[in-house]
């Protein structure tokens, strides 16, 4: 099979490499119709993340059929078309049976994190993948949905439902801020109505993500590049900040941004994924009551936000920028590294 290989930093490939196997009882193999690229795969071409090692199928999210299923699956066949999580779970472990799949560590997983594809084993950018845990890994498509709408619930959206909006404890009548509107910031905007907020501000530097921002849920918007952005966001509270600040970049100028508008008693979820340390400075705010989270999608929710997605209720498809073929994959990296130019949300891939 074909599939895009990661041989160091700065150096991917796709190339011919052999195909999938079943190794253990629990594995399915599946033939990816729809992939996608994400910013943790650039994280890992700029080689921050040294536990890919050299060799290592990219790639973490993708929609498929299953091809051959190892004999301990009785709950999924060949045929079916299943979402694949970016989190693989044995549903076993003390970690996930608390609910933290993200940590899961029964097997491959026994470094204590539940992210392996594309990271610790082989992805599902390729045109074909093994997902170990195939029962508590999977789960089918509804009729209806597309591989290039359903893409989305692989991460993202999960994502941002669950550590910006579920972690950040929104609820009826809040004011939610979403600092960076990039994809998993969208994923938290479009999320953030199923708990009723009464005002979602959406803040970022690029006017245009700002105003696209809208079509995903958003409320109002403030560009954060103006001098008076934080008045902005305060005139919309009342002056007292926002309940919730929802941080979705990963640097430092955000996080400092979402410490600065979030009012006494609120909550800051911290979804971005940080690649430098970050400053907190107890000594002004250990008065506030502040509540802050960290995480790493555990994706429990993906199955709830599929059949909302079937019924409806919410329409990923707006995330969908770019399409290319799978074989034209480093054209649409290309595509996705120059986000700011290109305008790139999500590049979908399909086979």
């Amino acid at each position: 099979m074909k599939a895009l290989v990661y041989h160091g930093a700065g150096e991917k490939r796709w190339e011919e490499v052999p195909d999938p196997t079943i190794l253990a009882p629990t594995d399915a193999i599946v033939r990816i119709e729809a992939t996608t690229i994400c910013g943790t795969d650039l994280h890992i071409l700029k080689g921050d993340v040294p536990a890919v090692t050299e060799g290592r199928i990219l790639g973490h999210e993708g929609v498929g059929v299953i091809t051959e299923v190892g004999g301990a699956v009785t709950d999924l066949a060949v045929g079916d078309r299943v979402i694949i999580s970016c989190i693989t779970s044995c549903g076993k472990c003390d970690f996930c049976t608390a609910g933290l799949a993200s940590h899961c560590r029964a097997e491959e997983g026994a470094s204590g994190i539940g992210w392996i594809l594309g990271h610790l084993i082989d992805g599902t950018q390729a045109e074909l993948v093994r997902i170990p845990f195939a029962e508590t890994s999977l789960h089918r498509l509804p009729d209806g949905v597309s591989a290039e709408t359903a893409v989305v619930l692989s991460d993202i959206l999960p994502t941002g439902h669950e550590i910006g909006v579920q972690y950040g404890g929104v609820k009826a009548g809040d004011v939610v801020a979403v600092v960076g509107t990039g994809p998993v910031g969208l994923a938290a905007i479009m999320t953030a109505q199923l708990y009723g907020p009464s005002k979602i501000i959406a803040i970022d530097l690029d006017a245009n993500r700002v105003e696209q921002s809208r079509l995903f849920g958003a409320t109002h918007g403030v560009v954060a590049g103006a001098e008076d952005w934080r008045d902005q966001v305060l005139a919309l509270t009342d002056g007292l900040g926002v309940d919730v600040a929802i941080e979705a970049v990963g640097v430092p100028a955000t996080w400092g941004m979402a410490l600065d508008i979030v009012r006494a008693g609120g909550h800051v979820a911290n979804v971005g994924v940080h690649g430098a340390p970050v400053d907190f400075p107890i000594d002004r705010l250990w008065i506030q009551n502040l509540t802050i989270t960290t995480g790493l999608v555990n994706a429990d929710t993906a199955r709830m936000l599929t059949r909302l997605v079937a019924e409806g209720r919410i329409d990923p498809a707006v995330f969908v920028s770019h399409r290319f073929a799978l074989d034209a994959i480093e054209q649409a990296y290309d595509t996705f590294e120059r986000a700011a130019e290109t305008k790139a949300l999500k590049v979908v891939l399909t086979a």
